[in-house]
């Protein structure tokens, strides 16, 4: 009977903690999965933004594009000096995408009334780089 009571006496308690280890393994993988993907996931539209000292581009042999949004909203496409009347948004393209078939390095600059809103102007700017497949849009600005 002593026999019997050593042997209830050194069994070990089921213990009642939750192994964690397993929990921080997967938290860790995670992390590195979120700091990987979260650099590449960029919402917006991708700007070179001017600086105030900026200088004045290069004069080329072709002048750029001039996509212009005037204070009620109404589109234009100027090339070099020459103005064009009030465009709507699928006429601005099918004109950007005939220049571009001529020159496929065509420059385009949009030019927005400050009394514009910032989302139409950045409604122009994703037009012309998805529709029109312009890579790099620029924004005109006047010296102050």
């Amino acid at each position: 009977m002593n026999y019997l009571w050593t042997l209830t006496k050194n069994r070990r308690k089921p213990v009642a903690e939750i192994n964690v280890v397993p929990y921080i393994d997967v938290m860790l993988v995670l992390l590195v999965i979120f700091m990987i993907t979260a650099p590449l996931i960029s919402a917006g539209v991708k700007v070179d933004l001017p600086q105030a000292s900026a200088e004045p581009l290069p004069s080329k042999d072709t002048p750029p594009l001039i996509a212009s949004i005037d204070a009620s909203g109404n589109y234009y496409l100027s090339v070099g000096l020459s103005d064009d009347q009030a465009l709507e948004a699928h006429q601005l393209i099918d004109l950007v995408k005939a220049q571009k078939k001529q020159n496929p390095k065509v420059e385009v600059v949009v030019k927005g009334d400050k009394n514009v809103p910032y989302g139409k102007v950045v409604k122009l700017m994703v037009l012309l780089q998805t529709e029109a497949e312009i890579d790099s849009v620029g924004l005109m600005t006047e010296d102050e």
